[in-house]
């Protein structure tokens, strides 16, 4: 029998990617400087990029260094010492670096990528780094080492044909076989090896560090056979380890029994803390004039609550940090004015009409206008050119109100942050999101920190006094020159207290009175005389000094750490949307689901399925007419009364004879499509069968979620 058969191909639609660009351009918020605010956005994030890492490569500096000179006195300790008869019974230790990076995993893979690098360029050429989930027994991880030195070795031309060998066998790999392709690699390409690498005299094999990434994850008797193995081949395969920990050291001896565990020679290493890393972040980004850019307290709340609670990933920290500033400059058509002030200045005397309107529509720059007299309203709501100038100026106030308001929280920081109890929080990150939500001087912290500024002792004042003077020397500008001359007087001041002020003020200190044995009202009245002593007691230089430092700080607070709102035109740098921060960020699935099912035209945007609160509508897909069905059920649910509500939903706007053929028909469809709701919901956890009744299901979600 010959037949043709026609084979239609399946035309499937391409995923379009869009660019960030386009975003602009198409958004809701267009506007005629889309182009312009895109190039801004993408050149600042470009240079808050570079500078995150460049202090991460800093932060990480002194961990890279300690572990490669590790390596380097390990491999040379090798190469002198291989022929001495003590170092034959130490031979057997495999040098190991415990690497403890802690539990923000999602940080581990840069911190290796640079790690991998550094030794590359310092100690060895061959490095092999491994994860767990591609080492699930030992024929797998030996593959991964050779597979990842080939790759090592493959800029000659003897390396390429021995790889090709080698994976061409397909043998049985073990550690010998291992050892004796690494001596052939390494003798063929010895003299290639930089002269800086190679030791005088007899050559030695360059030294192989293996990095397992996630050391807590690996499958426990393949580190045993592979640690055993290579440490009877040590002469041949110089090997070293890296153990990346995420928990604690302790988990070496917990994974690896004595015998095995004796068998290294382990170094521990720790990395910086994750919190730490966190503040060094928002000080270099965030509290700083170099970027124009900032959020609000409850976007920082946000992204330092996920941060704190979810992952401590600095990374994650990060891409948070770029979302918000992505949506500032796609969401406010003004944010075009976030740069550098400058250029500020120069785009707003190009603004248009419109763009002049938008200032107007600012709410801050709304309270600053009533402010002012009758007659400069009406010039500033009616003449562009009296508004660009006011604009201009506003600009650089608000420039001068983030250089002043900088150097007085790191002022109010160092007096506070060694404190009893940390009133006013321990980082600083927690003081700058109290002074953004209010005025922190009306605070209950702030007047206990107060009180406990006035029991500092001399020393103790001094430091504080020497840290806020370096905190003013090191800003580049001529900001609050005078509070930098006060800082100054101070310290001549208390320097200048002789020895006679130093007795006097151990005179005058509160001195306990041996009082006598006598009853309870005696001694009542005796401390009550004691007390009002005390206050009409003339206070010492030292006390009167003291309580001159707590002014000065006091009225450095009140003048310059002003919440942000205060300031006009603070809508064009700073970012305010935690609410879309937290949906994209912080994701509730549960919510969502209720959410697209409940109501579908939230997300399927047909009007079809709009329709009045309360009712459901025949057009919804039969999945969301199954769910709103159910809400109202109890624990229990009758699948043949749900069953005839559906169908009833399902053909509310068809009428159709009830014996006709057709009708029995579509019975049979619309009772398919309901099974195959139902089963969707018991699929997404809605639902689950029940014995406890026939044909009845039960539910498991209530409170309408």
């Amino acid at each position: 029998i010959a037949g043709c058969f026609v084979f239609k191909p399946s035309f499937k639609k391409r995923k379009i990617s869009v660019a960030i660009e386009d975003y602009f351009n198409n958004g809701k918020n267009e506007s005629e400087d889309s182009k312009l605010r895109f190039e801004t956005y993408h050149l600042m994030w470009q240079q808050m990029k570079s500078e995150t890492e460049r202090f991460q490569e800093e932060l990480n500096k002194n961990l890279f260094d300690s572990l490669i000179e590790f390596l380097q006195k390990s491999h040379s300790e090798f190469q002198n010492n291989s022929r001495n008869w003590g170092f034959q019974i130490k031979l057997r230790e495999i040098p190991t670096a415990a690497l403890v990076l802690g539990v923000n995993v999602t940080d581990h893979d840069l911190i290796f990528r640079s790690l991998t690098e550094a030794i590359q360029n310092n100690v060895t050429p061959y490095v092999v780094s491994l994860q767990a989930k591609d080492c699930p027994d030992m024929k797998h991880f030996l593959q991964k080492v050779i597979s990842q030195l080939m790759s090592c070795c493959v800029n000659t031309k003897p390396q390429k044909e021995e790889s090709v060998n080698v994976t061409q066998k397909k043998t049985h790999y073990s550690v010998d076989s291992l050892s004796s392709w690494y001596m052939t690699i390494t003798q063929k390409t010895g003299p290639r090896m930089p002269s800086k690498k190679r030791t005088p005299g007899r050559w030695h094999p360059p030294a192989v560090v293996l990095i397992l990434k996630d050391m807590e994850s690996f499958n426990t008797k393949v580190l045993q056979d592979f640690i055993t193995s290579s440490s009877q081949h040590l002469h041949e395969f110089p090997l070293i380890l890296i153990f990346g920990i995420a928990t604690s050291p302790i988990i070496i001896h917990r994974l690896l029994p004595h015998a095995v565990s004796s068998l290294l020679c382990i170094e521990l290493f720790q990395s910086l803390s994750c919190k730490n890393h966190l503040t060094t972040i928002l000080d270099k980004l965030l509290l700083t004039t170099q970027f124009p850019f900032k959020i609000s307290e409850k976007v920082l709340q946000v992204l330092t609550n996920i941060f704190l609670y979810h992952d401590f990933s600095i990374q994650n920290f990060i891409k948070g940090l770029k979302l918000s500033l992505l949506e500032h400059f796609h969401s406010q058509p003004l944010s075009v004015l976030c740069c550098s002030l400058p250029e500020a200045k120069r785009r707003i005397s190009c603004f248009s009409a419109s763009q002049c309107e938008n200032i107007r529509r600012l709410p801050s720059f709304r309270r600053y206008v009533e402010k002012q007299a009758s007659e400069k309203q009406v010039a500033l709501l009616t003449c562009e050119k009296l508004l660009k100038e006011e604009a201009q100026s506003l600009l650089e106030s608000l420039h001068v109100y983030h250089v002043n308001y900088f150097l007085a929280l790191r002022c109010l920081h160092h007096f506070t942050a060694s404190l009893p109890k940390y009133p006013l929080g321990r980082q600083i990150r927690e003081l700058y999101c109290m002074c953004l939500e209010k005025n922190v001087w009306d605070s209950e912290e702030y007047a206990s920190a107060l009180q406990l500024l006035r029991m500092l002792a001399k020393d103790e004042l001094m430091t504080i006094l020497q840290k806020c003077s370096e905190v003013f020397n090191s800003s580049s500008g001529k900001q609050l020159g005078s509070s930098a001359k006060k800082i100054e007087d101070f310290l001549a001041q208390f320097q200048s207290l002789d020895a006679d002020a130093k007795e006097e003020e151990d005179a005058s200190g509160s001195q306990p009175r041996v009082l006598p044995r006598t009853d309870l009202y005696h001694l009542q009245k005796s401390l009550m005389e004691t007390k009002e002593l005390r206050r009409t007691k003339k206070q010492s230089r030292f006390e009167v000094l003291r309580e001159a430092v707590v002014n000065f700080i006091d009225c450095l607070v009140r003048d310059h750490l002003l919440p942000p709102e205060t300031q006009p035109l603070h809508e064009v740098v700073y970012f305010c949307g935690a609410r879309m921060l937290r949906e994209h960020l912080n994701a509730a699935p549960r919510m969502a689901l209720h959410a697209a099912l409940h109501n579908p035209h939230y997300y399927l945007k047909n009007e079809a399925l709009e329709g009045e609160e309360g009712c459901i509508p025949h057009t919804a897909p039969d999945i969301c007419i199954a769910y709103k069905l159910h809400l109202e059920c109890g624990r229990l649910i009758n699948l043949v009364d749900w069953s005839e509500a559906f169908a009833t939903v399902v053909t509310a706007a068809e009428k159709t004879d009830v014996n006709s053929a057709t009708s029995e028909e579509m019975n049979e469809i619309i009772h398919a499509r309901f099974i195959r709701a139902v089963s969707e919901l018991e699929l997404l956890g809605f639902i689950k069968p029940t014995k406890q009744k026939t044909d009845h299901v039960a539910r498991l979600t209530w409170g309408g979620c």
